[in-house]
């Protein structure tokens, strides 16, 4: 498995649309600077087929460190939470993904009945 940079993402971005690099660095750059500040807002961020970033917090909890077993109070916390969309799930699972999605959509429509069951 390889680690693809922003820079890397950016090289190819300006391969592919024929634009100077330093112009799609600033684009990709604002667009996840726009990504940081709505989610800091509280905002949920949908892309169609990508999928959805949005904000969960964390509720307070006491934890206990495994070494002294001392209680340790964890304070609430505010974590990013993204739902993968149809097209990534499609892209990286597969027919998994599709063969899921028809089981989901299949049971939560309710079955016919026989005729000759009483109602």
């Amino acid at each position: 498995m390889n680690t693809i940079t922003k820079k890397d993402l950016v090289d190819r971005i300006a391969d592919e649309t024929s634009n100077k690099r330093i112009v799609v660095k600033k684009i990709v750059q604002s667009f996840l600077d726009e990504i940081i500040t709505e989610l800091g807002n509280g905002n949920r961020l949908e892309f169609r087929d990508f999928g959805v970033f949005e904000i969960r917090s964390r509720a307070a909890r006491v934890a206990q460190n495994p070494k002294t077993m001392q209680k340790v109070f964890v304070p609430t916390k505010r974590t990013v939470k993204f739902k993968i969309g149809r097209l990534m799930k499609e892209r990286l699972f597969g027919d998994d993904a599709k063969e899921t999605a028809r089981r989901t959509a299949k049971a939560g429509s309710p079955e016919p009945r026989a005729a000759s069951e009483p109602t």
